[in-house]
């Protein structure tokens, strides 16, 4: 897979990715990950990629043309298709059904915007993909492109070293994971269910299936109820 990100900070999400699974997987050559900045496609001789909004109001919005110039340059770099997502906070919210989709893409291309927000002649004229990370606002899209990264990497053949990991994890099943527990034994006077050492791992499994249900129905009963409308 090779995934592009066009960002006024490119060494921000550089420096993230050289660590952990993913600098792992970008050096068994799992993942191709190349940061652009398009202040380099401006035509300004200051290199300027905003300016106020037409109509008035707060702060700076991203010029189409640097954009437009950006992408179209980039997605030439390779062959393989880019599937374009626009990181913002209108976007649908990322989630495991939607990260599972991408990891599939030989190719993405993430828009990591800045300031007030984008020309919306970007959205209409690009037509990507729009995704957020949640209900909140952020400085950036850097930080939201590398949580959309990470998660996607996970999903690539060979990325965690043990291919059922994903499958137990937070989400999977709509479910949050079960509990999880390692030596000691005892701590604090808190001791690990028996069930975990008991060697039994049918009933282990049918433990985890429980906890990972109760915990779900405790703190994220909305996980239940998309699992029932699917």
């Amino acid at each position: 897979m090779r995934i592009d990100v066009l960002t006024l900070f490119p060494q921000q999400i550089d420096d993230f990715l050289k660590y952990s699974i993913i600098g792992r997987a970008r050096e068994a050559k799992l993942v191709e990950i190349v940061c652009t900045n398009f202040r380099d496609f401006s035509k300004d001789k200051h290199r300027k990629v905003d300016d106020s909004p037409f109509g008035g109001g707060p702060g700076m919005v991203l010029r189409p043309e640097p954009i437009f110039d950006a992408v179209e340059a980039v997605e030439s770099w390779d062959s393989r298709p880019a599937r374009r997502i626009l990181l913002t906070p209108q976007g649908k919210i990322l989630n495991q059904v939607i990260v599972k989709e991408l990891a599939l893409c030989p190719r993405l291309l993430l828009i990591a915007g800045h300031y007030e927000g984008f020309d919306e002649r970007i959205r209409i004229g690009l037509e990507p993909m729009e995704i957020s990370v949640g209900n909140f606002v952020l400085s950036g899209g850097e930080p939201a492109a590398v949580c959309l990264i990470d998660a996607v990497i996970r999903y690539l053949p060979g990325a965690l070293g043990h291919e059922q990991a994903t499958a137990e994890e937070s989400f999977s099943e709509n479910l949050l994971e079960y509990p999880q527990y390692t030596k000691p034994r005892e701590y604090r006077g808190m001791a690990v269910p028996e069930i975990l050492i008991s060697g039994h791992h049918a009933k282990i499994e049918v433990w985890r299936k429980e906890q990972a249900t109760k915990r779900t129905q405790l703190r994220r009963p909305d996980l239940l109820d998309n699992a029932e409308e699917k």
